[in-house]
């Protein structure tokens, strides 16, 4: 570690748990800004006491473990939640809200929540439902969650613990039904410190985040208030309201996708002037195109980093540099394709078919040991011995080494999608396509998209004459539009491998031209 990364971690709060966080900084400077929402500035002592206030209000009704979920875009009350359930004693279940409703509903059901916090357009989608569980207590986020939280009815926050539970964060399980990650204050705080060392936070940062904070990438807004920096929220990305973020706050660090890179670029009103404060932009799901890069830099002096991670890891364990991205745009293109080196608060070690030890260039299964690992799978036994093995985290990514201990990831062995940075389960979409009566059997694939990275795409088998807009409205009755297949193909028979499987590396080579 050199030494001004070292300094750096040293600086942070000797917090353990996640709701320390604001405290120590209220506690720091109470007049420093945490939050910049819609032009308004919130500090760090006004954050702590509305903090504060929602725990004791929530330690006041059922009891510590239970579960509390919460369905709303980026806001204001939801940074406050991300650290009040936990002070609390409770669990928090961030709900996608791009989901479809018989989607959430499954969430809601399957870890049991107590209480839902909701956006009132999205909730009225689940109310709407007939098997909306009555047991949920819920709670507007509106003028109700302002009257909630100033209520008299309060109690004392119970004691937690590093290893305790703070998030149930659904994944889109390979097998089909996604699958509750669980995350503890440890994990967290490992994946703040990782990330701490490749993308490290100076102070008077102004960090702008666009990305969802139902998504594990809010641990970059967790790593911002560590360091007592400014979060500038969005409530989604927009290009506009990028372009002036940065002009009237002078924004010095951003988490964008490089799809939202290519829009910021491209919009009428954008001047490479625009970025003149911003340091870094760091992204993750899918590559930058060199074509992006080279732009980018010839235009700007920003610096990308790239990372490699997952939800069941708390973030991220493998970094691009901006170095290496310097060096990518120079006289090495290659390494755009690869997800950087690991970083040394994590182990990383590729394993074959056979379960041995793989050598430089050959690929194998990516397996991770870190205290930022997930606890397991919620109420998923099986499911959580065969991901965690030994203290090793399974990934269910196929990835290479290169000499220069650079890492390449070459395939999923997990049969997973990725489009617009939403890890999307080819199963899941095949057994709701398989519920149509007009559908005999079906493969789900992905294919590239210069857009999204990956598009999700359907090859069908059918029984009778069916339509795309039937199917299509089919799937938008179980699944989010994200999931719903963009392309149609119908063959006679899918094609078999030689061990009787679908051979799906041939349907995406076969309709990878037809899909373009």
């Amino acid at each position: 570690m050199s030494k001004s990364k070292s300094a750096l971690l040293s600086g942070a709060p000797a917090c353990s748990q996640l709701h320390q966080i604001p405290a120590e900084q209220s506690s720091a400077q109470p007049d420093g800004v945490a939050l910049w929402w819609q032009g308004n500035a919130v500090n760090y002592a006004t954050l702590n006491h509305n903090v504060q206030a929602a725990a004791v209000r929530l330690a006041a009704q059922g009891k510590p473990g239970e579960r509390i979920a919460i369905l709303s875009w980026n806001c204001p009350e939801f940074v406050e939640l991300l650290y009040a359930v936990p002070a609390s004693g409770r669990v928090m279940v961030p709900l996608n809200a791009r989901l479809a409703a018989a989607e959430l509903l499954y969430q809601l059901q399957s870890s049991g929540a107590a209480t839902l916090f909701a956006d009132p357009d999205l909730l009225a989608l689940l109310l709407a439902h007939a098997d909306f569980p009555s047991r949920v207590n819920v709670i507007l986020l509106n003028g109700d969650y302002i009257d909630w939280r100033q209520s008299a009815r309060t109690a004392d926050l119970p004691l937690t613990k590093p290893e305790d539970p703070v998030w149930i964060l659904f994944t889109s399980g390979s097998t089909g039904r996604p699958k509750g990650a669980v995350l503890t204050h440890r994990s967290f705080m490992a994946g703040l410190q990782s990330a701490a060392l490749a993308r490290p936070v100076e102070p008077g940062d102004k960090f702008y985040y666009p990305f969802p904070l139902f998504h594990v990438a809010a641990h970059n807004v967790l790593l911002q208030h560590l360091y007592g920096a400014a979060v500038v929220l969005a409530r989604s990305f927009d290009a506009t309201d990028t372009i002036a973020a940065c002009r009237e706050l002078n924004v010095t660090t951003m988490s964008l996708a490089p799809t939202m890179i290519a829009l910021l670029l491209d919009h009428p009103e954008f001047h490479p002037t625009d970025l003149h404060s911003v340091r870094t932009i760091g992204y993750g799901a899918s590559a930058m195109p060199q074509s992006l890069l080279q732009r980018l830099l010839a235009d700007t002096d920003v610096g990308l980093c790239q990372s490699y991670g997952m939800t069941e890891l708390s973030g991220s364990v493998a970094f691009l540099t901006v170095a290496d991205h310097r060096l990518a745009a120079r006289e090495k293109p290659h390494l755009l394709q690869s997800v950087g080196k690991p970083l040394p608060t994590a182990q990383l070690k590729l394993l074959d078919d056979n379960g041995a030890t793989c050598a430089t260039g050959e690929p194998g299964e990516i397996l991770v040991q870190a205290h930022q690992c997930m606890d397991g799978y919620w109420n998923d036994s099986a499911a959580t011995a065969n991901a965690l093995n030994h203290d090793w985290l399974h990934t269910g990514d196929i990835g290479r080494f290169d000499e220069e201990g650079y890492l390449y990831i070459v395939d999923r062995k997990k049969d997973m999608i990725i489009s617009g940075g939403e890890n999307i389960a080819s199963r899941e979409v095949e057994e709701v396509l398989r519920q149509h009566s007009a559908v005999k059997d079906c493969a789900v694939i992905g294919l590239a998209d210069a857009d999204w990275g990956e598009c999700v795409c359907a090859v069908i088998k059918p029984d009778g004459v069916i339509s795309d807009r039937e199917l299509s409205d089919h799937c938008r009755r179980f699944l989010a539009g994200y999931k719903t297949p963009k392309h149609w193909f119908r063959v006679e028979d899918l094609p078999l491998n030689a061990a009787g499987k679908v051979d799906k590396p041939l349907l995406r080579r076969q309709y990878e031209a037809q899909s373009s």
